[in-house]
């Protein structure tokens, strides 16, 4: 039995996807890549890489989850299932020296899960949006409840946890995560850098959709393991909602309600960028992020609303792309 297989999926990655599979193929890791509807030359690129192909049917919707789980089914029809999987997206770069440190771990601790490391973005200095997912992706090493969509996971673990469910659209990874921590599995961060991430927002619009996408994972990953981000979809109604109907209402009929809201809007931001100093920004750095994270309550707000209205109405969950 082989250690590990990694496990690429992707739309239109173009370069970047050639920069991932490289960094695979440098390290002797054999490749299943899900391509889901590309229109470039993504299919091409991965089976020059060497890589196992698997095209989704266009029919259904395509979401993470149902790509990450065609890549494992394919390799379970193989009868020759790896030990552990690496599953990465298409626009990151897996750091040299991953995939070892990554099987040491798992192979010295049975209870282990999976393990995740750290992620970077390649360019944070493009765009202001780059530089906000760059220390988003920051968080400390040690064992984990949940955790982003690049990670090492044992084969046993997956099965146990019942792989990816498609119909989640955004938040897999962390709903995947809460399954595999309740089938009794530890999942870890290590202290090391894991892949390079190329978020490549250059717009507001993308970050807008992104953090919509946010919103709908707060809802539906909530939904279905409370009280799974019970504050985030708090903050979300109260900041994203009630507070700017109350000021919508103050501008038309009470000037001290819209001034009460706005001191309210002025404090959080305050203690949003403060919080942000304290972790370690640069001043200017911590004013320009602490403005999209007070912002981010709307579109928070809209994609929760987005993903209960399909909810109540059965209409299935679309993936809500940003780039």
């Amino acid at each position: 039995m082989r250690a590990t297989t990694a496990i690429v999926i992707g739309r239109n990655e173009g370069e970047r996807l050639v920069a991932c599979l490289a960094s695979l193929v440098e390290q002797d890791v054999e490749i299943v890549y899900v391509d889901s509807g590309s229109s470039d030359s993504s299919v091409e690129a991965a089976r020059t890489a060497g890589a196992l192909v698997i095209e989704l049917d266009d029919s259904l919707p395509f979401t993470a989850a149902r790509a990450r789980q065609a890549g494992f089914d394919a390799l379970a029809e193989t009868e020759d299932l790896p030990e552990f999987v690496q599953f990465v997206d298409g626009d990151c770069i897996v750091a040299e020296g991953w995939i070892a440190t990554g099987e040491a771990a798992l192979q010295a601790d049975p209870k282990l899960g999976l393990v995740t490391g750290w992620r970077a973005e390649l360019y944070p200095e493009r765009s202001v949006y780059n530089a906000l997912c760059d220390f988003e992706w920051h968080r400390p090493a040690g064992d984990i409840t949940v955790c982003g969509g690049d990670m090492l996971v044992r084969s046993a673990a997956f099965v146990a946890a019942g792989g990816f469910d498609a119909t989640v659209i955004a938040g897999e990874d962390e709903e995947f995560c809460l399954r595999v921590g309740k089938a009794g599995w530890t999942l870890r961060r290590l202290p090391e850098e894991m892949t390079r991430h190329d978020a490549a927002m250059l717009e507001f619009s993308q970050w807008w959709q992104r953090a919509v996408r946010g919103g709908h994972a707060y809802a539906q990953v909530g939904w279905m393991h409370p009280p799974y981000a019970l504050r985030e979809q708090a903050r979300a109604v109260v900041y994203g909602a009630l507070f700017p109907a109350l000021a919508t209402w103050g501008l038309l009929s009470n000037r001290w309600a819209f001034v009460t809201v706005l001191m309210i809007y002025t404090a959080s931001y305050i203690r949003t960028k403060n919080g942000l100093v304290t972790a370690g920004l640069p001043y200017w750095e911590a004013w320009r992020h602490a403005r999209l994270i007070t912002l981010s309550k709307v579109p928070n707000i809209l994609g929760m609303g987005m993903f209960h209205w399909r909810r109540l109405m059965g209409r299935s969950m679309r993936i809500i792309e940003y780039k």
